[in-house]
Order: structure tokens, then C-alpha cells, then sequence
């Protein structure tokens, strides 16, 4: 079986998804409606624009999810169906990607959702209050009881589980900072801070995930064709109202790559086509189930190869 998953930020670079859109009829359209949908030329920034704007938390999101719902018509231009996958999965933004992938939510829908996610989400702290820091060579339990000990009244917590050798902590400043050093006492290969505008998945989000809440509800979710597997909880979800409350929960919550992954592979996934922007989560999974074999569509060739295996 094969999941297809969808990255998230830190994979975007200036000039994602052009071949793509000049390819495929398909592929353009969606960057036509996500840039009619922000009442913007997104694509012009993607394409032409300088990366520091692109890697604005408000561009990169929508940006990426663009890009990959453009790599996935490629496919379809190419005979793959959404439903050869048996999972979909996406890293943080990339769960957008992937529910509208399936149709459970609209591409429309997603642009502006992700636009007020990137939005609410550098909102919500101020610009050098919080940081998130990489933490290398060291399991999430022990960088979730280092986070623990870091915090001493401040917000430090254990925020993405990438993989077995990389877990991302985010919060306070000082308390992350606290985190790194004890990390490195602790036996981390390496313990840096990552060049992030806001502490992601943390406590600190709140303010963040009230204006998702809103956000959601007035937006129609619908049974996704194909289960998604959710960052919270680790595991496939099709109930729209469960999938609401999960997109809230997800904006302090940890991204829960590792298990998500091996949940995947325990349900019989061998294949995982990573559709969009760049390979990191390609790297993660085979440092999580060396088994599952990755195929990375990104460009036409890509595309076209991976549909050629089917």
C-alpha cells in the first residue's frame, strides 16, 4: 500500500512548482485559483520573488500547499488517482495539503485558511519572545523531559517528532535556550535554533488556535475520499468534526511525525510519494521505517515516473 504525504515549512524554494504549472494545464489552474482566492499573485512570489518574503509564515504556507495540490494534478494529468493511496498525511501545514488533496477541504477554502494560520501564528507572539530549537541524536522522550526541566515556569515543550534522531522543541526563548544546553550535557550530537519567526506547536500558540477555531468553523469539511492521518493523534481520521477539532489542536499540539509514520507502516504502508516541494520528509521517514520506499513528485519528470510504477 502506499501513502502519499504532503511537506511542510522549510521546503519552500523560489521557483517551486513553475515546470509543473507550464506542463500540466491542471497544475496552473491551481495556481490560478489559489492567487484569485487571496486576491493576490502568490504564484508571481513563488516563481519571481525573493526568498525571505516566500519564507513569510503567510506566503510559505499557502504557498507550498499550492504547490503540492499542483505536483498531485500532474499526477492525475498522469492517471493517478487520489485513491491509489490508502493514507494521506501531511507534516504541520502539510495536513491542509493533504485534506485537500482528498476533498475534505476545498483549495479556495485551504489558501485563505492557511493565510489566516500564517497570519495568527506570527501574531500570536512577538517577534524574539519565543524560538524553537532542533535537538539531534536524542529520543522525544528524553527531549520532552529536558523541555520539562528547561522551562522553570516558562513554556518549553517537545514540538515536532520528526524522527528517531530529531525532535524540535519551541517556546520561551530563554527556556529553549535552557533546553539546548541541557540537551547537549544530556549526549544531543547537536542542539541549534532554528530560524523560525514564532514558537510553533507550542502552549504559546493559543491566541493562534482561537482564530483557527473560528476560521474552521465557517468553512465546510467534508469525508475525505481517502483516510487522513491526523499530526495530533497519530492516526487515520474521516470524520469531519473530529477533523475540525484536530486542525485546532494541532496549532499548540506536537506534530507527531515518528508515530504517525509507524502507524502508517503497521497498516500495511510500504510506498510513500512525498507530492511537492523538496525531500525532507522523504529523509524522515526512511530514518523512521527503513522499509517504506519514498518517491518524491515535484516536477513533471517526477510526476511522470511515479505514475509509470503504478
Amino acid at each position: 500500500m502506499r501513502a502519499f504525504v504532503f511537506p511542510g515549512q522549510g521546503a519552500q524554494a523560489i521557483g517551486m512548482g513553475r515546470a509543473l504549472a507550464d506542463h500540466y494545464p491542471a497544475a496552473r489552474a491551481v495556481f490560478a485559483e489559489v492567487d484569485d482566492a487571496l486576491g493576490e499573485s502568490l504564484s508571481a512570489l513563488i516563481w519571481e520573488g525573493d526568498i525571505e518574503t516566500l519564507t513569510l509564515t503567510r506566503n510559505a504556507q499557502p504557498a507550498l500547499m499550492a504547490t503540492s495540490i499542483a505536483a498531485l494534478r500532474a499526477l492525475e494529468a498522469e492517471g493517478v488517482k487520489i485513491t491509489d493511496a490508502g493514507f494521506v498525511a501531511g507534516h504541520s501545514l502539510g495536513e491542509y495539503s493533504a485534506l485537500c488533496a482528498v476533498g475534505a477541504l476545498g483549495l479556495a477554502d485551504t489558501a485563505r485558511l492557511l493565510r489566516i494560520r500564517g497570519d495568527a501564528m506570527q501574531a500570536a507572539v512577538p517577534v524574539g519572545i519565543g524560538a524553537m530549537a532542533a535537538i539531534l541524536g536524542l529520543d522525544f522522550a528524553t527531549v520532552a523531559e529536558i523541555a520539562a526541566e528547561a522551562a522553570q515556569g516558562e513554556v518549553c515543550q517537545a514540538a515536532n517528532d520528526n524522527d528517531p534522531s530529531q525532535v524540535v522543541v519551541s517556546g520561551h526563548k530563554a527556556a529553549v535556550e535552557r533546553a539546548c544546553e541541557i540537551a547537549k550535557a544530556k549526549g544531543a550530537k547537536r542542539a541549534l535554533l532554528l530560524p523560525v519567526s514564532a514558537p510553533f506547536h507550542s502552549a504559546l500558540m493559543q491566541p493562534a488556535a482561537d482564530v483557527m477555531r473560528d476560521a474552521l468553523a465557517a468553512v465546510t469539511i467534508n469525508t475525505p475520499t481517502v483516510p487522513v492521518v491526523a499530526n495530533v493523534v497519530a492516526s487515520a481520521v474521516t470524520d469531519p468534526a473530529a477533523i475540525r477539532d484536530l486542525l485546532v489542536q494541532q496549532v499548540t499540539g506536537s506534530v507527531r511525525w515518528r508515530e504517525s509514520v509507524q502507524w502508517m507502516a503497521a497498516n500495511g504502508v510500504t510506498t510513500a510519494w512525498e507530492i511537492g516541494a523538496g525531500k525532507a520528509l522523504s529523509g524522515m521517514i526512511r530514518r523512521i521505517e527503513k522499509d517504506i520506499a519514498c518517491l518524491n513528485i515535484g516536477t513533471p519528470e517526477e510526476a511522470a515516473a511515479a505514475a509509470a510504477t503504478l
